[in-house]
């Protein structure tokens, strides 16, 4: 069993005991050392993986080489390249361990087996896609609305145990800005 993604889901929809044994057949446990790649441009995304363990960094390298963070995975996050699962194409972003990481892999084909033998499933996954889309319109809305300082706060305020787990050149690359202009707002102790 996986108490960290039955308790996950069941904040969402409701399982019966053998809906949480069918659930947990249809996922493999990945584990992987700090800073291993899980997922690399030019291969196919395996699948969805729901972080039990550490944490993990979805980014891509830009024109100027320069990388790219668009998403963080931790503890009951999910992650994955969605473009490459749904048009089955090469995926064109890096998946990372921060840390040494444990990840539930649920493969496009064990998704829908699993959608056959639990519906509510589908519910769920809607739930969590809607809940993704919501936090890229923000953080969008985030760096056209706030300057770096401002946006630099609200992450902070919203995110603390996170921020101390991350990199500092990792954390200006998702919020947008340089690591020397972080640097100069931590000396500030904002």
């Amino acid at each position: 069993m996986y108490p960290e993604l039955i308790n996950h889901i069941k904040r969402y929809i409701q399982l019966s005991a053998t809906d949480e044994e069918n659930i947990c057949q249809h996922f493999e446990l990945k584990k992987f050392r700090k800073k291993e790649f899980i997922l690399e441009p030019g291969k196919l995304c395996a699948g969805n993986y729901f972080v039990t363990k550490g944490l993990v960094r979805q980014y891509f390298v830009n024109n100027k080489l320069n990388e790219q963070i668009i998403q963080f995975g931790l503890e009951t996050w999910w992650i994955a390249d969605q473009d490459s699962l749904l048009n089955h194409q090469p995926a064109t972003t890096y998946i990372q361990t921060i840390e040494a990481s444990e990840l539930l892999l649920l493969t496009e084909k064990n998704r829908i087996a699993l959608f056959d033998a639990v519906p509510q499933m589908e519910s769920y996954f809607r739930i969590m896609m809607q809940k993704a889309f919501i936090a890229s319109q923000r953080r969008i809305g985030y760096i056209f609305n706030q300057n770096d300082e401002e946006r630099y706060r609200h992450f902070t305020g919203l995110f603390p145990g996170f921020v101390q787990r991350v990199p500092q050149y990792m954390l200006a690359s998702y919020l947008g800005f340089t690591p020397q202009f972080l640097s100069r707002l931590r000396a500030k102790k904002i």
